[in-house]
């Protein structure tokens, strides 16, 4: 038997899951810089605003990024599975493209973040 209890429980667990997912799909915002890491390690960071392409190459492995009209995307990888070149243009912060084989990520950040790999007094 449902009670009045069962049914304001269901309407709050509907209401938290849009908000949830309202943040998740609107809580990002407009890139300002693409951050390049290769096996960990930072390789470069480039404007947004500057269109132009860049050349991945370690350990026989070559990548190639290409930064237009605000957005990123990988362009070529010669890894089996391509799916961080099927991943298209991304632009927004939070979102990235990542080579698994060839060990190389793009992430888009803002201006005013900061990373952090540890934190120490």
């Amino acid at each position: 038997m449902i009670k009045k209890a069962d049914i304001i429980l269901a309407i709050i667990l509907i209401i938290f899951g849009g908000v949830v997912s309202h943040m998740a799909a609107f809580g990002n915002t407009q890139g300002d810089i693409a951050l390049i890491t290769v096996d960990g390690k930072e390789f470069g960071r480039y404007s947004l605003d500057e269109n132009r392409t860049i050349i991945v190459k370690q350990n026989d492995h070559i990548n190639k990024i290409t930064i237009k009209d605000g957005t990123v995307s990988m362009n070529f990888s010669d890894c089996s599975n391509q799916i961080c070149v099927h991943t298209g243009a991304i632009s927004r912060t939070s979102q990235s493209i990542v080579c698994l084989p060839n060990k190389i990520m793009v992430q888009i950040i803002g201006k005013g973040e900061v990373e952090y790999d540890a934190i120490s007094n």
